[in-house]
């Protein structure tokens, strides 16, 4: 299915300048990955493990309680659709600049000991997340053309990296500041780190910036093709999954008898079982015939995990911990197709954009869903049990996304019978109306 653009350009796996930049840039580069990737997570997980000290200390309701752990899926949903707009009209690189300065900004406005502060820095703060979670796959792919599957992955385990960290030390901090939200909002000090780390890269694209634009690929036609689909529907169910557990498993811990303090570690412990477990994943995907073993490794093992937590009691939380984590390596796995995908970067973000937009979109109704079953009920058992049954879908979707491309036929098309494309897959590129005007087949 061929995908047409607002302004045909010749496809290219990368731009020449990628080859010709200066071995300081390259290596700023790289260190803005490692920057950024710490940030990525840290604000979400720092807040999950205080939620039960700042509803204490705030006072507000369940329905805010609720909202508070959904805010970071809506917004990715909402603020990630401008992406493709915000990049072609700043450049790739300046957009990410401002979402960093965003995320900056909001999450130290959450400092301030209020319930509205801290509602509109999480809004503040995740908008500018959300630009830098689509725009990154097309970054990598930009300046890192033929390391996209090790440069995704040193960006997966820095993010896991920073969020373990700080899901550790978040609560005792807090308690050295004397106060929750100032222990949320001293992570805003680590995404002012990134902002001045990627300052150098965004002056160098700005001197150097091309005089002819990209082509525009527009995003929701996308959802079409058999890779958007795909793509689209493995990143909603992982991140439902995800953002279910990251908002919600410290609390539980908390509700279920441990300290905060434990639930912190725990939660910790989950978060550092990822890193490993998503360069495990990447590891086994990249070879070939093996992408959907290595689904299948995180999708049933996060099954499990969510099973455990269900039917285990809290005692048994180190084994949930570590099941959960190594699920959470699915992660890296999805953003490698992302970044593969495409054959431009422009056609990249664009199937960024529409996998995250309508993605977390979707996926809000995990955090909030189990935060709102759980004021109603009283008990996590409902949420968990309606949390299993996704996690037993993603098995499904990981199978689909994985599923091997069908072989066309040897005869032509019947005389007078247009020829069909063969639908995509995942990791596969997307074809645009300049290829097919140009007789090219989708791979």
């Amino acid at each position: 299915m061929a995908i047409s653009t607002a302004a045909s350009a010749p496809p290219q796996t990368a731009p020449p300048a990628v080859e010709r930049a200066p071995r300081g840039v390259v290596i700023a580069g790289v260190v803005a990955i490692v920057l950024i990737g710490l940030n990525l997570r840290a604000g979400i997980t720092g807040a999950a493990a205080l939620l039960h000290d700042l509803q204490e200390v705030l006072g507000y309701g369940p329905l805010v309680a609720a909202i508070i752990p959904s805010i970071p899926t809506l917004c990715f949903a909402v603020a990630g659709a401008a992406t493709s707009w915000l990049t072609r009209r700043l450049g790739l690189e300046k957009a990410i600049l401002l979402s960093l300065v965003l995320l900056a900004a909001g999450l130290l406005v959450r400092g301030i000991p209020s319930t509205g502060m801290l509602l509109a820095g999480t809004v503040v703060g995740m908008s500018g997340l959300a630009i830098c979670n689509v725009a990154m796959p097309s970054f990598i792919r930009v300046h890192f053309a033929h390391r996209t599957s090790l440069m995704t992955a040193l960006y997966t385990v820095t993010m896991t990296t920073g969020a373990t960290v700080v899901a550790v030390l978040i609560v005792p901090v807090a308690q050295q500041l004397g106060s929750p939200s100032a222990g949320v909002g001293a992570i805003g000090f680590l995404a002012l780190g990134a902002c001045l780390g990627f300052l150098p890269i965004a002056l160098h694209a700005h001197r150097n910036a091309p005089a002819v634009k990209a082509g525009r690929v527009s995003p929701w036609p996308l959802l079409r093709t058999r890779t958007g689909a795909l793509i689209t529907l493995g990143f909603t169910v992982q991140a439902l999954l995800a953002y279910a557990v990251l908002s919600w498993f410290p609390y539980m811990l908390v509700t279920l008898g441990l300290s905060a303090s434990e639930g912190g570690l725990m939660f910790g412990l989950m978060q550092l079982v990822s890193v490993p477990a998503g360069m495990v994943l990447v590891a086994i995907g990249s070879r070939p015939r093996m992408q959907r073993t290595a689904f299948y490794l995180a999708t049933v093992t996060m099954a499990v995990g969510v099973l455990s937590m269900l039917v285990l009691p809290v005692s048994w939380a180190p084994l949930t911990a570590v099941l959960l984590g190594f699920g959470l390596g699915i992660f890296p796995l999805v953003m490698v197709m992302i970044s593969r995908s495409g054959r431009t970067t422009a056609e990249t973000t664009a199937l960024s954009t529409v996998a995250q937009s309508a993605g977390y979109l979707l996926a809000t109704l995990g955090p909030f869903g189990m935060g709102l079953l759980h004021s109603a009920t009283g008990a996590w058992t409902l949420p968990l049990v309606l949390l299993l049954a996704v996690a037993l879908g993603q098995i499904a979707v990981g199978h689909l996304l994985t599923g091997r491309p069908k072989v066309p036929p040897r005869s032509g098309p019947h005389q007078g019978e247009r020829p069909r494309a063969e639908p995509l897959r995942a990791g596969t590129p997307v074809a645009t109306s300049a290829d097919t005007s140009a007789g090219k087949g989708q791979s």
